[in-house]
């Protein structure tokens, strides 16, 4: 059964979206049994070096009872798990070339699968690629045909590479929501433009800020509003710079006065580079006005041993304040400030007021 003209359509169209369904990969199976008259259509994947790793299933038709080989519930199919790791890519297997060296565990192979029903089935093995493997099993109520594993033949490499690009997507995708938790964390915003200066993307926090310090969220695809004329012009100068020399080195621009915010904006290297520069992408990378987390000072009694007052001195004196301040904040003497701030130096390793302050912006009290 090799792949027609319509094939193209109700097939393989639907590989293109299968990683975006819920559950993955639903509307070809569920095609591809409606093609076959399969009662039951599976895809077995597993990520991981490992041949005990889980294995993902993903399946159309009629669930199979408990203790079925497909599901992975059984002995039986603990057995075939071996077989399917031995089965070469690309090639489609029948039932009886799993167990055909062993004849009791043939009939037995054969006695389970009447128990569920079904008669026959086929099994290609799809991936065998690092960290990625994949199976598509077709099981039917009547024995398989020659084009059957036509079609499974014919098929795999498409799945494959559908599986491929799912991974790979899967990998970005976490990839940027780490990066993305990262400068949240640690108190950075970022907002991308384009070779114009318009708003082509920003985070989360950044929307946020933005919203409460203007009045209203900045518009993807508009220019930023709100902002001072000098404060535009020094944005889009460097925009302009930085879209004229690839080479040029990240421009610093001032995105707020009050409260103060800098940005250090560069241009972007994207996979289509090189490309017109007005296609070009522009990133501004800067910290975010925010308090110290309300873990701050439980955070420098772990990491330092402080006791609670000396925690939250150390804290008002990484905000600016002077020992004197500090003290009258707290309700303590200057001169209890003073004996509190020695045991504080002694206990981070610094000389003074500049390195504590150092020391406690460059550490985790200040992370959000």
């Amino acid at each position: 059964m090799a792949l027609t003209s319509s094939d193209e359509t109700d097939l393989l169209l639907p590989l293109l979206g299968a990683m975006r369904e819920t559950p993955r990969f639903s509307t070809f199976l569920e095609r591809l049994r409606r093609r076959t008259g399969a009662r039951y259509i599976a895809l077995l994947t597993r990520q991981g070096g490992l041949g005990k790793a889980p294995i993902t299933e993903f399946h159309a038709g009629d669930p199979l009872p408990t203790g079925s080989p497909v599901t992975g519930s059984s002995a039986l199919f603990d057995l075939d798990r071996a077989h399917y790791d031995s089965l070469r890519p690309g090639r489609v297997y029948a039932l009886g070339e799993l167990v055909d060296h062993d004849p009791v565990l043939r009939a037995q192979r054969w006695r389970e699968l009447r128990d569920l029903g079904l008669a026959d089935e086929r099994i290609v093995r799809i991936l065998a690629d690092p960290g990625l493997d994949a199976w598509l099993v077709l099981a039917r109520t009547s024995p398989c045909s020659a084009s059957d594993s036509a079609l499974l033949s014919n098929l795999a490499p498409y799945v494959a590479e559908a599986l491929r690009s799912g991974r790979d997507l899967d990998a970005a995708r976490d990839s940027a929501r780490i990066n993305a938790a990262g400068m949240a964390r640690s108190g950075n915003g970022w907002m991308t433009f384009d070779a114009d200066g318009r708003l082509v993307d920003l985070s989360a926090q950044t929307q946020t800020w933005w919203s409460a310090r203007y009045g209203q969220p900045p518009r993807r695809g508009e220019r930023l509003l709100g902002l001072a004329r000098p404060v535009e012009r020094g944005l889009l100068s460097a925009i302009d710079e930085l879209a004229r020399d690839k080479a040029a080195a990240p421009r610093p621009v001032l995105l707020s006065d009050s409260p103060r915010v800098e940005a250090l904006v560069q241009r972007i290297a994207l996979d289509d580079d090189p490309a017109p520069a007005s296609t070009a992408r522009f990133l501004a990378v800067f910290a975010l006005p925010h308090a110290p987390s309300d873990d701050a000072q439980a955070r420098l009694t772990a990491l330092h041993a402080l006791p609670p007052r000396e925690a939250e001195l150390a804290l008002k004196l990484s905000e600016g304040l002077s020992i004197a301040e500090a003290a009258q904040a707290m309700g303590l003497t200057v001169e209890t400030a003073r004996n509190y701030s020695k045991r504080i130096y002694a206990k981070l390793g610094v000389r003074g007021k500049a390195e504590l302050v150092r020391r406690i912006l460059e550490g985790t009290a200040h992370m959000t």
